[in-house]
């Protein structure tokens, strides 16, 4: 059975990466945004974008962060892992830096996101650090990556969700 997936990630420089990821059999995310409808989302400003991702992420049981070389300081990724993680989601972080995008490269690999993103636990504010699941998925060769991914994306999820459930 599919669980229901929010993902996040830096859309200008991993979005053809990341719908690699996307259409894995296996999962059943928020639809695909293409290039065109993410501009016309970010000219309306902060509180469009926000209620589209808090619309998107409604339902979601995790969020899987697919993490490539700017992902952890987009503002956007950070409120989404803090949103997800406040509301007890499981939260998962794919290292995608080796997958090639459309024009055959890849990119340098991105620090976590999660390693001083602070949020709200029982009223204080505590850094997630290394608390969420975070992957780097084995391989050297966009093929071996993204077989390694789709190998284990499965057990990975049911991994962070267990691992978000030991949590307060």
């Amino acid at each position: 059975m599919a669980r229901r997936v929010f993902f996040s990630f830096h859309f200008k420089n991993d979005h053809s990466r990341t719908q690699q990821v996307r259409n894995m059999n296996s999962l059943d995310g928020n639809s695909s945004v293409t290039p065109n409808k993410w501009e016309e989302i970010k000219k309306t400003g902060d509180a469009a974008i926000k209620k589209w991702v808090n619309d998107n992420m409604s339902g979601k049981s995790y969020l899987v962060v697919l993490v490539g070389s700017e992902t952890a300081t987009r503002p956007w990724v950070r409120y989404e892992i803090r949103k997800a993680w406040e509301e007890r989601k499981g939260v998962l972080g794919i290292h995608i830096h080796g997958l090639k995008d459309l024009g055959g490269n890849t990119s340098l690999k991105g620090t976590s996101p999660f390693a001083d993103l602070k949020v709200s636990e029982d009223g204080k504010l505590v850094t997630l650090g290394a608390a969420p699941t975070l992957k780097n998925p084995a391989g050297s060769t966009s093929k071996e990556i993204y077989a390694s991914i789709q190998n284990g994306i499965d057990d990975w999820i049911e991994e962070a969700i267990k691992n978000r459930a030991s949590y307060k």
